[in-house]
């Protein structure tokens, strides 16, 4: 069963065709990071607009290795997100079902994160840069084109990648287990999530404020680092000394629930003090007073404290559930520091996505939209709607 899925939740424009819920056939990402670095963040009416001008032609990209007449359901992000940047998705998806005649299945994003540790490929198709014209957008020939099309590039894939017989297969570990533990951390989400089966899951714990991806791009912001925040403080963190300056975690009284918002404080008045400034001093000037070195430093005091916060409730977590796998899904899925934190800390070995797959993309949507159809009817196209917020 071949199953299209269409992600637009936040600020990138995606679609992919995935097989039987496992196997990229195709993989197309329009990123709109460039559009909004110079904002520090997403702007949710520039990503609307700049869907409109992405959508079909990345969706034709996406069908293009198949064909129409091979698609046997359409999967589409309805939930949760920015409600401008649904809509375009969920407009776009309900029309081509009713048109194309094909099966519609509303699907979650956050638990499409997940299913990013059940997919495997054998090439993933990136466009890398956001387009400014809709017009001649889908004349690249192969997935593996290096010629740019108007504005849209289309890149060489990267892929965690082996040979195996004499051609390139992507590396899985292995298909995980249920009961599965999943920790979803994102620019949009931090939650805890316990699945039994497919479609049967629970929220042990979620943050009462900033995910933590959010709180990685604030304080970047503050450190004058250039946004998507998570990378940049990384890439910082290296050349610096996490150990310098000693930031707090949270108390909470419920155990398995986050809170970022206080870490992220008590960074700005540490830059702050250490700037000799007040805590009246504006966070948007402080960064101009840092030296290379406190920027570093202080890059790898927050890293260090936000990914021990993260590890420190997924270790209580697998000790009171005793899950059969552990899964890591969203963006933050990618720092390597926590993928160092975890196995030193947890007693098994924990499913990561491939890089590619943990930010936003359609390819998970896809995958699980197969399983949803597997035990769900297809939803009339007339009674799906967008949800922002969860």
């Amino acid at each position: 069963m071949k199953i299209l899925g269409i992600e637009t939740s936040c600020d990138e424009t995606a679609a992919a065709v995935v097989q039987d819920g496992t196997r990229i056939l195709s993989n197309v990402v329009v990123s709109q990071i460039d559009i909004h670095a110079s904002f520090g963040g997403v702007v949710p009416e520039v990503a609307a607009r700049s869907h409109i001008e992405a959508i079909l032609p990345v969706i034709d990209e996406a069908v293009k290795p198949v064909g129409w007449d091979n698609i046997d359901a359409i999967a589409v992000t309805t939930h949760p997100g920015l409600i401008g940047s649904l809509l375009i998705g969920v407009l776009t998806a309900k029309t081509l079902a009713l048109t194309k005649n094909k099966p519609l299945y509303p699907i979650d994003h956050i638990e499409a994160h997940v299913y990013a540790n059940f997919l495997e490929s054998d090439f993933l198709t990136n466009f890398s840069s956001p387009p400014t014209s809709p017009s001649g957008l889908s004349q690249a020939t192969s997935p593996s084109s290096t010629s740019r099309v108007g504005t849209l590039s289309l890149g060489q894939p990267h892929r965690s990648s082996s040979v195996v017989n004499g051609s390139e297969k992507s590396v899985r570990k292995s298909v995980p287990e249920f009961p599965l533990l999943a920790l979803v951390v994102s620019g949009g989400h931090t939650q805890i999530v316990l699945f039994r089966g497919h479609g049967e899951w629970e929220i042990l714990g979620q943050t009462r404020d900033d995910a933590v991806g959010e709180a990685f791009d604030k304080v970047a912001k503050i450190l004058g680092l250039p946004y998507p925040g998570g990378p940049s403080i990384a890439a910082a963190a290296k050349q610096g000394n996490a150990e310098k300056y000693q930031l707090p975690k949270p108390k909470l009284d419920t155990p398995l629930e986050f809170s970022f918002s206080g870490l992220k404080t008590a960074l700005l008045r540490a830059v702050q003090s250490e700037c000799g400034k007040d805590f009246t001093f504006p966070s948007s000037q402080l960064a101009e007073l840092l030296s290379t070195v406190q920027r570093n430093d202080f890059a790898a005091s927050f890293q260090k404290v936000a990914i021990e916060i993260l590890v420190d409730k997924i270790e209580s977590a697998f000790i009171d559930y005793q899950p059969k796998s552990v899964v890591i899904a969203g963006g933050v899925a990618a720092n390597t520091e926590l993928r160092r934190q975890l196995s030193e800390r947890l007693p098994i070995e924990i499913n990561y996505p491939a890089p590619e797959l943990c930010t936003d993309n359609a390819a998970v949507v896809a995958s699980l939209g197969y399983f949803v159809a597997q035990n769900t009817k297809p939803t009339n196209p007339a009674d799906i709607s967008v949800t922002p917020t969860k």
